[in-house]
């Protein structure tokens, strides 16, 4: 994973074209770097920035909002998938909100070359300091230390700065969690990049970019539950094995796409060994998605949670 420095992010003059581009689009031009007056030579410099930045929006392919983002990104795993678009030429259109959370929004975007139908994706978008974020990060955070004195500060305040650096912090958890879990085989969607608080992902549904639904959302028939159960043990085995709970697992996180379970919403993943709650977490996990399936109709004689959380403790080492 990349280390980045929160300090060193704004040096207008030293962005790429398709950054500016981009600025220019959300009507953030670039501006001075100081107060006061400018020199001349200051000016000219500035108002080539912003004839650039429209020169390129201009040159968008209609119907788009911005070039691919994917020379700016983290990159995911390798080996990558063939529907990924890496051309620089591609554009990226949004074609509305899948869903709303109190810590980030899913877009549908569609990325591709022009005259060719594109790919579709999952968009998440972390909300920054115009929000309060996270309103149950503290016990999430333990174990996730900064190593700048100052952010800790920040985020332990929770000022502008500090709650940009845990909207980051998360986007950054989340798809490092997400890029270990799909290496090792994990039902989870792939990570195509990172860009800021923004995470790609591969879009779990129809062409017609219909989402597949949640868990929670159907109805399986009785002979459907018990498979269904047997794949949602197999993740929890999976995650617990690699020494991590999913933190907030229900049925409203899991994803049912084509007949298979698939994990989404990660980025509050547990260190069940360096977090001191690790244990509560696994267990909540196990509570929760027991409880939708055993009010569906199937017995803890199926279920056993107890039996699932001394295995699932025993993966992770530490029974």
């Amino acid at each position: 994973m990349r280390q980045h420095d929160h300090e060193d992010f704004d040096v207008p003059d030293e962005r790429p074209a398709r950054r500016r581009a981009q600025a220019a689009r959300r009507g953030r031009l670039a501006e001075p770097t100081r107060s006061g007056r400018l020199t001349e030579g200051e000016r000219v410099r500035l108002a080539k920035l912003r004839e650039d930045a429209y020169t390129e929006a201009r040159l968008l392919p209609e119907g788009t909002d911005r070039w691919s983002t994917w020379d700016d990104a983290e990159h995911g795993p390798l080996p990558r998938p063939d529907w990924v678009v890496t051309e620089l030429a591609a554009a990226d259109t949004d074609l509305g909100v899948l869903k709303t959370g109190k810590e980030a929004d899913v877009h549908l975007l569609r990325r591709g070359l022009p005259d060719t139908p594109g790919t579709l994706h999952a968009a998440k978008r972390y909300r920054s300091d115009e929000h309060k974020l996270f309103h149950r990060d503290a016990g999430y955070l333990e174990g996730r230390r900064m190593r700048r004195s100052r952010e800790n500060r920040a985020m332990a305040q929770r000022s502008a700065f500090g709650r940009n650096l845990i909207a980051e912090q998360w986007a950054v958890a989340e798809f490092a969690a997400l890029s270990r879990l799909w290496t090792i085989g994990a039902p989870v969607p792939y990570p195509v990049q990172r860009n800021g608080t923004e995470l790609l992902l591969e879009f779990l549904g129809d062409d017609d970019g219909t989402a597949a639904p949640r868990l929670a959302q159907v109805r399986p028939e009785p002979d459907e539950l018990e498979d269904l159960w047997s794949q949602a043990t197999s993740a929890l085995e999976l995650l617990a094995s690699e020494g991590l709970a999913h933190g907030d697992l229900s049925a409203y996180n899991v994803l049912l796409h084509r007949g298979k379970l698939v994990v989404i919403d990660l980025p509050q993943v547990v260190d069940v060994v360096a977090n001191p709650g690790g244990l509560e977490f696994l267990a909540r996990d196990v509570r929760n998605l027991a409880g939708w399936f055993h009010s569906r109709g199937l017995g803890e004689h199926v279920t056993k949670t107890d039996e699932l959380l001394a295995d699932l403790v025993s993966a992770a080492g530490l029974g």
